[in-house]
């Protein structure tokens, strides 16, 4: 895209996302820093500050922080969540019972299994949080090692409709209609009001934004597709 308008979405996304990155690579430092091989829910706590931090620098772009352990980390819990929702810290409680209905397999989930696989960090959505919020949400994680052992993932969530107000700026001043969308085509955030976060767009053209799987395109060149 020729419109240096545009160059200034990118980079204003690019600055929101290394943001929330770097708090969570404070809140992995602690996660490895409290490792042991006998490691416990209890010994938990001393990754809450770094958390509690994350969630306190950003009150108004993140609903959620935390980590997620693998299953067989912990020496008293075969799963955990270590996770705390915004404004006021607010633990995160969901059924991990896999026996049960309403068992949440969080190692199922891409923001959990991508960064299991490759080892790298990974941007998922927007999607509908039927986990936790039922709304449209965007997840950041990156995974927590220990000699090459994959503890799990700290991430930190957020919604949607905010991480698009963020854009807001700089999208309305784009010339043309405009849409950052992930690589299913799903509307992350536009500058259309017929283009809501998470409608669908085919993904033909548009440029790719470095280190994300997003790209922004023209929607003049587009047709609607859900």
């Amino acid at each position: 895209m020729a419109d240096p308008r545009v160059d200034r979405v990118a980079d204003r996304v690019h600055t929101i996302i290394e943001d929330i990155f770097s708090s969570l690579e404070e809140i992995r430092v602690a996660a490895v820093a409290c490792y042991r091989p006998e490691l416990s829910t209890s010994d938990l706590v001393a990754i809450r500050p770094q958390i509690f931090g994350c969630l306190s620098r950003s009150p108004d772009v993140l609903a959620g922080a935390g980590l997620i352990l693998a299953p067989g980390v912990l020496a008293d819990r075969p799963r955990w969540l270590e996770w705390w929702q915004a404004p006021d810290p607010t633990f995160l409680d969901v059924d991990l019972n896999p026996d049960s209905l309403d068992f949440y397999d969080y190692t199922a989930a891409e923001w959990f299994a991508v960064p299991e696989r490759t080892r790298r960090r990974h941007v998922v959505g927007p999607y509908v949080d039927y986990g936790g919020t039922d709304t449209y949400m965007l997840t950041l994680t990156t995974p927590v090692e220990v000699e090459r052992r994959f503890l799990g993932v700290v991430g930190a969530d957020v919604r949607a409709a905010r991480f698009e107000e963020l854009l807001l700026g700089v999208l309305s001043a784009c010339s043309a209609e405009v849409a950052l969308v992930n690589a299913e085509g799903r509307v992350v955030a536009a500058n259309s009001p017929r283009r809501p976060s998470g409608s669908l767009l085919p993904v033909t053209g548009g440029d790719p934004l470095p280190s994300l799987p997003w790209r922004l395109m023209s929607i003049e060149t587009t047709t609607h597709a859900g």
